[in-house]
């Protein structure tokens, strides 16, 4: 019996029988092969896991006539530490190899059927998944950082969501209406159910930001085709927000987790940039005359430029 701990963090258990080894009746059916598996207990940390999946695995070319092999797969548990096998079925002594996937030295353990588990086998590092809290406290600080401070186009367009007006009420019905939009196209970009080449998001995301820009200088009041464009440009930001999770890549086993922790770090550093914006800027400045010629009209000036300049550098370059 062969056990295998993949990088991908799964594991993989191998049972080879011989027919020659088996009587007539054991053979027949497979009964002896049913009793192994249904016998079987994986357990991590002391903890039985369910019994994972069971396919018979394709022949070997190599393997002697009448040779049958039975795969038991499954996910390693996050933060689990060791490893540990028990058969329940009577089958008498059996030797059970372990290995971590790109090593080279492997443990040989002696077991006997239906003496319970054997001998704990520590797992490295490099097989293990993290737990699922490590799984969120990680999601979060990258969706964080990729607004603060890496996101600057982000930035950006949030800033020009916050210049439009001088009231709290518009700019939390633009964030909705962003927020709402950039978490949709997250998902389904994820999931695979919605798809465009960077090529195409990223340009449109620096014309987004520019445009968000521009009509902050032609217009002084939330309407409600504002709300409708922010929600459209929303999308464009979260297949932006999908191309970065994808490179980051999501464990297999707390994928959910990760990517709802990810789009509550971007919220979390988009909620941070638009309070940091009223703290400075609005609260002490927004009920003086000269608010909106110098501060409202030099920093939308100063995004659509930067805008149209990342619009075109991403298009051609």
């Amino acid at each position: 019996m062969y056990t295998t701990f993949l990088k991908n963090g799964t594991y993989r258990i191998e049972m080879v029988t011989d027919d020659e080894h088996l009587t007539p009746a054991e053979s027949s059916g497979g009964r002896l092969l049913r009793q192994i598996v249904d016998g079987a207990a994986v357990l991590f940390d002391g903890r039985p896991v369910k019994v994972p999946a069971v396919r018979l695995a394709p022949a070997d070319p190599s393997d002697p006539p009448g040779r049958t092999t039975v795969v038991l797969s499954g996910a390693i548990p996050g933060g689990a530490h060791a490893f540990r096998f028990a058969e329940a079925a009577r089958i008498g002594s059996y030797p059970l190899v372990l290995k971590t996937e790109g090593s080279e030295s492997s443990v040989w353990q002696w077991q006997e059927g239906g003496a319970g588990p054997g001998a704990p086998f520590e797992l490295a590092k490099t097989v293990v998944p993290p737990s699922r809290w490590q799984v969120i406290r990680l999601y979060l600080a990258l969706g964080y950082t990729h607004i603060l401070p890496k996101g600057l186009d982000h930035i950006l367009f949030v800033l020009g969501i916050f210049l439009l007006s001088r009231k709290v009420k518009p700019v939390l019905a633009q964030v909705t209406a962003f927020t709402v939009a950039h978490t949709l196209t997250l998902a389904l970009t994820i999931y695979g159910v919605v798809s465009l080449p960077s090529s195409i998001v990223e340009p449109l995301i620096a014309l987004s930001i520019a445009y968000v820009a521009i009509e902050n200088l032609l217009t002084r009041e939330l309407k409600a085709r504002r709300i409708v464009l922010v929600f459209l440009f929303g999308l464009l930001h979260g297949m932006g927000f999908a191309g970065v999770l994808s490179q980051l890549g999501l464990p297999r086993s707390e994928f959910l987790p990760a990517l709802v922790s990810f789009n509550l770090g971007v919220e979390a550093g988009q909620l941070t940039v638009i309070a940091a914006a009223f703290l400075l800027v609005g609260l002490p400045f927004r009920h003086r005359s000269w608010y909106r010629g110098r501060i409202v009209v030099p920093i939308s000036c100063l995004i659509a430029a930067v805008g149209l300049f990342w619009s075109v550098q991403r298009a051609f370059f």
